[in-house]
């Protein structure tokens, strides 16, 4: 079922005082940890999902998999698993296997329960409380790994019925969880199928968050055909970061039989704002949806287009996957650097200077950065501004207040940019569009 994004009702602004009552909590050294919207590895630095979701349950012995996704530059897989309810049940020495796997191919593993599937209107599906007894059962196998494994309690624990248990099934399988002794970091997943058309996880979060004692949860939206322009994207995922709720994209495609996602925005989006991110799915898809396959018979010198798209496009893994720190590498900045050289700025004098550079493009779309220099003297606020001369248009923007005109656009500092000593510098990103050509504008910058 496909819904239309509306405007938020007043649900959550009233939760984001709950979250924000919390503050940050304690770093949990001995794994996983959130605080501020964002996930933290065990040594404390901040980690972004680059991945995709590999179907173990139902080809086990596709074990090679877990190399191959490493080798085109993943860090995170998303591990497909059954406790026996639907389809065959993966064991404890199984599930062990599994991790062993993504720790010898330096991996996060995010193991998730598929048998909850569907629950209210899907024949068969388990209900959460149902997955909890599966995680509790496999309690001995998941001590100890809480610096490489992230339990999602169970995959679109929710269809499109009889969903309104949502947060209230969530945040009792979390108190399960804690007291059978798992100190992982959680995620759950969105009801309606994963995509959540009715708000249900985006209203509800931060009570289910508040459920946590460990306040360790990461939630995660599944896109596909509800999401298919970037304001329901960048709206959706834009209410998590405000309230500081951590979100991933768990499951996302570029094509599916409810609609076509947006996936161009999706990985521009996630890139630009520190969201991570899981493909949906290495290989093995049958049932009408083979086109979501990334690799043609589990073959990685065999990628689809789709798998093209994620690995090696814009904003894909090759691009912007930094692999965890807890295996022992020095990681990189979180940051990419740029694939083309930055633009000349010639040194500040006075007032201000601003440059603009196309960070990343694809057809009919590309992502902008404008950088804001203070020149020898402190400013308290800035304005910058451009003509488009090949038509290019705005589509959204993040830090900064920005408003278009026919081809003019002007962009304004926020509360929070507009300050800047001698030298420094702030900067500001936007998505766009365009046909045919896409160059360079000048840019003039006035300082207040």
């Amino acid at each position: 079922m496909k819904t239309r994004l509306s405007a938020a009702g007043a649900t959550l602004l009233a939760l984001l005082v709950t979250v924000l009552a919390f503050g940050q909590p304690a770093h949990a050294a001995a794994g996983f940890s959130v605080a501020g919207g964002k996930l933290y590895d065990a040594n404390g630095a901040e980690f972004i999902m680059r991945g995709v979701n590999h179907a173990h349950t139902w080809y086990p012995q596709q074990t090679s998999s877990f190399a191959d996704v490493k080798a085109l530059g993943a860090n995170t897989v998303r591990v497909v698993l059954s406790s026996g309810d639907r389809w065959t049940r993966n064991t404890s020495a199984d599930v062990a296997n599994v991790i062993s796997l993504c720790k010898a191919n330096r991996l996060i593993c995010v193991l998730e329960v598929h048998d909850t599937t569907g629950y209210g209107e899907q024949s068969g599906a388990i209900t959460l409380d149902r997955a909890v007894d599966y995680w509790l059962s496999l309690a001995d196998v998941l001590s100890g790994q809480e610096r490489y494994v992230i339990v999602n309690i169970g995959n679109e624990p929710y269809g499109n019925q009889n969903y309104a248990s949502w947060a209230t099934d969530n945040a009792n399988a979390i108190k399960r969880l804690r007291a059978g002794g798992l100190t992982h970091t959680i995620m759950v997943d969105a009801p309606n199928w994963g995509q959540d058309w009715s708000f249900t996880m985006r209203d509800n979060a931060a009570s289910v968050f508040a459920a946590d004692p460990a306040r360790n949860i990461v939630f995660s939206i599944h896109m596909y055909g509800v999401f298919d322009t970037a304001a329901e994207i960048s709206d959706y995922l834009g209410r998590f970061r405000s309230a500081g709720l951590p979100i991933v994209v768990g499951e996302f495609g570029f094509n599916h039989s409810d609609g076509n996602p947006d996936e161009d925005t999706i990985l521009a989006y996630s890139q630009a704002n520190g969201i991570g991110w899981l493909g949906w799915s290495w290989s093995g898809n049958g049932g009408g949806v083979e086109y979501l396959d990334l690799a043609t018979n589990f073959n990685p010198a065999s990628l689809t287009d789709w798998g093209q798209r994620l690995f090696n496009g814009a904003n894909g893994i090759r691009q912007t996957a930094r692999e965890a720190s807890v295996f022992g590498g020095t990681p990189p900045p979180t940051t990419p650097p740029p694939t083309t050289p930055p633009p000349t700025t010639p040194p500040p004098t006075g007032g201000c200077t601003a440059t603009y550079t196309v960070t990343n493009q694809w057809q009919g779309g590309f992502q902008g950065e404008v950088r804001v220099t203070a020149g020898a003297r402190a400013i308290t606020g800035w304005t910058a501004g451009w003509a488009f001369a090949n038509g290019q248009r705005v589509t959204q923007s993040w830090n900064v207040g920005l408003t278009s005109s026919g081809t003019t656009v002007t962009a304004r500092n926020t509360d929070y940019n507009g300050r800047l000593a001698a030298g420094a510098s702030a900067s500001f990103g936007f998505l766009g569009s365009w046909t045919g050509t896409n160059s360079l504008p000048a840019v003039s910058c006035t300082a207040s």
